[in-house]
C-alpha cells in the first residue's frame, strides 16, 4: 500500500503540574526536512525526537511542536519580560509601517504569544514526566503515519481511476487510426492528380506512400504506453516508498502520449490525446505527494 506524505498527528501528556501537547504535520518534499518548535524544558531531547521522526516518516516536510496548554498549567506563572517587550516592539514597528492602529487589548494579545508566559516549574522535569511526554511523541508520530496510510488508500484509488481512463482513451484511438490512413492516402493521391495529372509511376507512388504511412504509424507508441500503464499499476501494488518511481513512469507515459499527439494528424485523435494529457497531469500532480 502506498502512503501519502501529507499527514497530521496530535497527542497529550498529562503531568503533575501541566498539560503538554505534541503536534506533528507533514507535507510533500523530495527529502526529509524537519522543523521543530519545542519548549525549553524539552529542547535537550530534540536530537532523539528528530531521529524518531526520520525513522518513522522517511521523507517529507515535517513541522513538529511541543507546547504547554497554559489553561491547564498548575502553579504560579511568570511573564518573560524580554520576550514580551520584543513582541510589543515588533507590533509597534508594524503599526508604523502599515498605518494600522494597535489593538486596545494588545497586552492580552501578547500574553497569548508563545513563550511569554512560563511556569516557575517549567525547567524542572522528572524522568517520569519525560516518559509521559516521550510516549505522547510516539503516539503523535503513529497517528500521522496512520493518516498517511489513509491518504494513500485514497491516492491509490484515484491513480487506478486515471490509469483506467487513459487505457480506455488509448483503445478509442484505433477506429480513427484506420480511418486516418485511408484519408491520408486519398488526400495525397488527389494532390498528385491535381499537380501532375495521371502521368506518374503508380508503383513508385505506392512505395513512397508506404514509407510515409510508416512514419505516421503509432503501433509502437501504443504498445509502450500500454506497458507503462501496466507497470504503473504493478508499482502501486509494491507498497510505500515508490513515489519517485511512479513519477518516472508518469514521465515516460507523457513522452508516449506526446508522440501520439505529434503523429495523430487528425482532429478526433488529437482530441483524445488532449484528454489523455489531462488525465496524466492529474496523476503527475498527485504523485508528488506519494512516499
Amino acid at each position: 500500500m502506498i502512503q501519502s506524505m501529507t499527514g497530521y498527528g496530535k497527542a497529550t501528556a498529562e503531568t503533575a503540574n501541566r498539560k503538554v501537547i505534541v503536534e506533528i504535520k507533514s507535507l510533500n518534499s523530495k527529502a526529509m526536512d524537519i522543523s521543530t518548535k519545542i519548549i525549553p524544558a524539552y529542547r535537550d531531547k530534540e536530537l532523539d525526537i528528530r531521529s524518531r521522526i526520520t525513522t518513522a516518516l522517511e521523507r517529507g516536510k515535517v513541522d513538529f511542536t511541543i507546547y504547554v496548554d497554559q489553561s491547564a498549567t498548575q502553579g504560579a506563572q511568570s511573564i518573560n519580560v524580554p520576550v514580551f517587550k520584543n513582541y510589543l516592539k515588533q507590533i509597534e514597528s508594524l503599526s508604523d509601517e502599515t498605518g494600522q492602529d494597535i489593538p486596545d487589548d494588545i497586552f492580552s494579545v501578547i500574553l497569548r504569544m508563545p513563550e511569554v508566559l512560563s511556569s516557575t516549574q517549567m525547567e524542572e522535569i522528572t524522568d517520569e514526566e519525560w516518559q509521559s511526554v516521550s510516549a505522547a511523541v510516539d503516539t503523535a508520530i503513529s497517528a500521522l503515519v496512520e493518516y498517511r496510510k489513509a491518504e494513500g488508500v485514497a491516492l491509490e484509488k484515484k491513480f487506478r481511476e486515471k490509469i483506467s481512463n487513459i487505457s480506455a482513451l488509448l483503445a478509442s484511438v484505433e477506429p480513427y487510426e484506420q480511418e486516418r490512413v485511408a484519408k491520408i492516402k486519398e488526400r495525397i493521391r488527389t494532390a498528385m492528380q491535381n499537380t501532375v495529372g495521371s502521368d506518374y509511376d503508380e508503383n513508385r507512388f505506392e512505395q513512397e506512400m508506404i514509407f510515409y504511412i510508416e512514419k505516421l504509424d503509432i503501433s509502437e507508441e501504443k504498445q509502450r504506453l500500454t506497458n507503462h500503464l501496466d507497470y504503473f499499476i504493478k508499482t502501486l501494488e509494491e507498497g510505500h516508498g515508490q513515489g519517485k518511481k511512479l513519477g518516472f513512469i508518469a514521465q515516460e507515459m507523457g513522452r508516449e502520449i506526446n508522440t501520439l499527439g505529434s503523429k495523430s494528424n487528425q482532429a478526433e485523435m488529437q482530441n483524445i490525446v488532449v484528454r489523455m494529457k489531462d488525465e496524466l497531469e492529474q496523476i503527475k500532480e498527485q504523485v508528488l505527494n506519494v512516499m
